[in-house]
Parts: C-alpha cells; sequence; structure tokens
C-alpha cells in the first residue's frame, strides 16, 4: 500500500459547547465525516467546519446518525425504516446545502456512532440507509465497517462501498469493535495508534482485544477527532506512515 485515506469525525461542536481541535485534525487527514445535527452540530457548526475544510483541501462526507443530541448518537434507536431513511435524507440534504454555501461538495457518507454499529448486522436498518443514499445521488460512496450489512446491500444497489477501520479502537476476534462500555475499548497512546495504524496498512490486519491477528482490509482508516489526545494521535499516525513511505490522500 502505497497511500491511505484518513479520516475524521469533525463539527461535532454545539453552540456554545466546543468538542475537538478540527482545524488542528486537518492538518493531518485527509477526509472529514462532518456531522450533520442529528447527533452533533448546529448549522453555524456545520458551516464553518465546511469552510475549514475546503480552506485544508480535505474532502467532505456526511456524518449521519439517529436523531440523538442526548445521546451523541451513540445509543440504538429502534426506528421504523421508513422514518430513518428520511433522516438520512435530511441530513444528507443539509450537509449538502452548507457545504454549497462554502463553495464545496459532499463526496461520500459514513454513518455514526449507534447507526453504524447498528448496521452492521441490521438488514432493515441497512438497507433504509442504502436507499437513503441511493435517492440522494447514487455516486455517493458508503463507508462502513468491512463485512456489514450496509456495505453487502450498498455493492448490491450499485453503490460504492468503502471499508473502513479504526485507529484509536480495540477489535473483537470476529472485525467488530470492542463496546465502549467495555475497558480498553478506545486506544489513547498515539504510538500505540500509529503501530495499530502501520499494521493495518502495511500487513492488512489488527491485534484484537484476546491478542489475536485478523486480517482486515480498510480504503480508509478513521482518528476520531472528539478523543482526547486526538490531534496527537492524528499527528503520530501522519508521522509514521509518512515513515513508512506511504501518503495520505483522500478515497473519494
Amino acid at each position: 500500500m502505497t497511500s491511505i485515506d484518513l479520516n475524521s469525525d469533525v463539527g461535532e461542536s454545539f453552540g456554545r459547547w466546543t468538542l475537538g481541535d478540527d482545524a488542528a485534525m486537518f492538518s493531518s487527514v485527509s477526509s472529514a465525516n462532518v456531522a450533520c445535527g442529528f447527533h452533533a452540530g448546529d448549522p453555524s457548526v456545520i458551516r464553518r467546519t465546511c469552510r475549514t475544510a475546503a480552506e485544508a483541501g480535505v474532502v467532505i462526507g456526511a456524518h449521519v446518525g439517529y436523531r440523538d443530541l442526548a445521546g451523541f448518537g451513540r445509543r440504538f434507536l429502534d426506528i421504523s425504516p421508513s422514518e430513518l431513511a428520511d433522516d438520512v435524507v435530511y441530513q444528507i440534504g443539509a450537509l449538502q446545502a452548507l457545504a454549497a454555501a462554502e463553495g464545496t461538495t459532499v463526496r461520500y457518507v459514513k454513518p455514526h456512532g449507534g447507526l453504524y454499529n447498528a448496521i452492521v448486522s441490521h438488514t432493515a436498518q441497512a438497507r433504509a440507509v442504502v436507499d437513503a443514499v441511493k435517492s440522494v445521488d447514487p455516486g455517493l460512496p458508503i463507508m462502513g465497517l468491512p463485512g456489514s450489512e450496509v456495505l453487502r446491500l450498498a455493492e448490491e444497489a450499485g453503490l460504492r462501498a468503502v471499508t473502513e477501520a479504526f485507529a484509536d479502537r480495540a477489535y473483537n476476534p470476529d472485525g467488530t469493535l470492542v463496546s465502549r462500555a467495555q475497558q480498553g475499548a478506545v486506544l489513547h497512546d498515539p504510538a500505540e495508534v500509529a503501530e495499530h495504524v502501520l499494521r493495518m496498512a502495511t500487513e492488512q490486519s489488527v491485534r484484537t482485544i484476546d491478542g489475536s491477528i485478523l486480517k482486515i482490509r480498510a480504503e480508509s482508516i478513521c482518528v476520531h477527532g472528539d478523543s482526547p489526545g486526538a490531534v496527537a494521535m492524528a499527528t503520530a499516525v501522519k508521522s509514521a506512515l509518512a515513515d513508512a513511505g506511504i501518503s495520505i490522500g483522500a478515497f473519494a
């Protein structure tokens, strides 16, 4: 591998509450998953994030989630597929308008949090997400976990399915992410995170929570922007990749 996309979840501040340092993250990543107002973000935050990303040459994607500001979109919501599809369409449309106001465009879709995890196996909700994206723009790729239902259905629907790995999350032996409720689910040490990513990029594998090695192939690697020390981790990852002769570039 000579090039890899690094993405980060951004635009997650709300009103007077600030989360993360998006501008600093943009110096290390190539793609920005911009919150669309349902799990985080508000119109002013979203527009400002689009402007900053565009100025940094970072590609914008719609980070769509459950309508759950109080839970930051990390809780599963048992809503109907039709309601979920409408919510996803709404979020993409909102981001498209605010991005256009800043002279840029939305290039892909990445579900967030509880929705992201649900559509690994929840077929009805996965299909709702795919149907929503296709109805807005069949040219928009969908990013998700390798082997997930949403990527399988995306490919069946003729959409581009983009596999993703996580720089700062621990993995179960079956390839799913370790629950945030479990100790060790989130990685914080920049050196450990950099080693994690290098294994993904050079060996197409990851060391799981039980120490076993799992083969994994990802077109994009996520460094969460809301984690403590996120900027240091992203900087360490960028440096480690450069030392290995791997450049950072957007997939979209």
